[in-house]
Order: C-alpha cells, then sequence, then structure tokens
C-alpha cells in the first residue's frame, strides 16, 4: 500500500509585488480563489497520478485544477485536506512582497500565534483525521492512494502517517507539484 502526497501546480495568481500587511487578508482571499492557469505538471507528475487507484483532494481551485490537469477526478473532496490558514497580523509602516509576508506569517503560526485562524494544535488534530482518511481509502482498495492537496498540510499529513508507522519511500522538494510518497512498513 502507498500514499502518495501531492503538492498543486503554480496558482495562476500574482497580485502586487509588495504590500503592506493589513491588504495580506484580500490576497489570500484572492489566492485561494486561484485556479493554475496553464502551468503544466512534470512528467514525474503524471506518472504518479497515473498510478493511484483512488484520487482524494483539497476543495480549493488550485488543487481542483491541478487534478485536471493530470486528467483524474477525484473521488473524495474534502475541507479537511485544505490548506492550514495564515494568520494576518498587522505591521504598519512595512510593505513587502506576498512571499515574504506569507513566510513571516507562517513562522509565527509555527511559534504559536495563530490570531484568528486555526492552531497549529488544531491543524495537526485535521492531519491526523487526514492521515486516518487516506490510511482507510488505501486499506480499502489495496491501492496507491493520491492527495492533491497544499505545502504545510500534507507535510504534517506526512508526519502523522509516519508516525503511525508508515515510511516515506520518496520524497521530491517543496515546490508546486513536488510528492511525497509513503508506504506502509
Amino acid at each position: 500500500m502507498e500514499i502518495i502526497l501531492m503538492r498543486h501546480g503554480k496558482p495562476a495568481f500574482n497580485g502586487a509585488a509588495t504590500l503592506p500587511a493589513s491588504d495580506m487578508a484580500d490576497w489570500i482571499a484572492q489566492y485561494d480563489l486561484a485556479g493554475i492557469g496553464d502551468d503544466i505538471p512534470p512528467e514525474a507528475g503524471g506518472e504518479l497520478a497515473r498510478r493511484a487507484r483512488i484520487t482524494v483532494s483539497s476543495p480549493l481551485p488550485r488543487a481542483l485544477a491541478s487534478l485536471k490537469a493530470l486528467g483524474r477526478e477525484p473521488r473524495l473532496i474534502d475541507e479537511v485536506f485544505s490548506e492550514a490558514a495564515l494568520p494576518v497580523y498587522s505591521l504598519p509602516g512595512l510593505r513587502l512582497s506576498p512571499a515574504s509576508w506569507a513566510v513571516l506569517f507562517r513562522v509565527m503560526w509555527l511559534c504559536g500565534l495563530s490570531r484568528n485562524v486555526e492552531s497549529l494544535t488544531l491543524a495537526k488534530r485535521r492531519a491526523r483525521q487526514a492521515a486516518g482518511t487516506l490510511i482507510n481509502m488505501a486499506n480499502e482498495d489495496d491501492g496507491p492512494v493520491l492527495l492533491m492537496g497544499h505545502g504545510m498540510m500534507n507535510r504534517l499529513i506526512a508526519k502523522e502517517l509516519m508516525a503511525q508507522g508508515w515510511t516515506t519511500r520518496s520524497r521530491h522538494g517543496h515546490a508546486y507539484w513536488s510528492a511525497g510518497v509513503y508506504q506502509l512498513g
């Protein structure tokens, strides 16, 4: 049995080059509505997707569009696989790139500053639930399960799989379309 955790393709949204922190909530909302445009999956991603007997996905458009680009239809679409939300803080006077704000806010989140979003503790609990769903599906069909998900949540799910006795067969970075393959035992 194996579980494949794949990150979605590159979202077709850039927004402003720099912005104040107070504009990040709107930027994140627009990012969450974005598909992947004409981003093309790498051949390695296509090969992994073709191996899967079951495909599941986050409901976010970038994940669903990535599956479509791979020619896959999800059997299950569930919020449990959605990305862990970023808290947004107001830091007057600073203008940074959205990517820089995202890194700063993610570090703050990892340090326990979750403000009005799901905490790391709750995200880990959700990752445990997500891993359980994937394991049950892998057991049900005795075949590879592909999750089209997101960077942080895929990392949390991978940690949960490993805590339950799964091992990493391969791991291919953290970029868009990256994937990790996990097997039992």
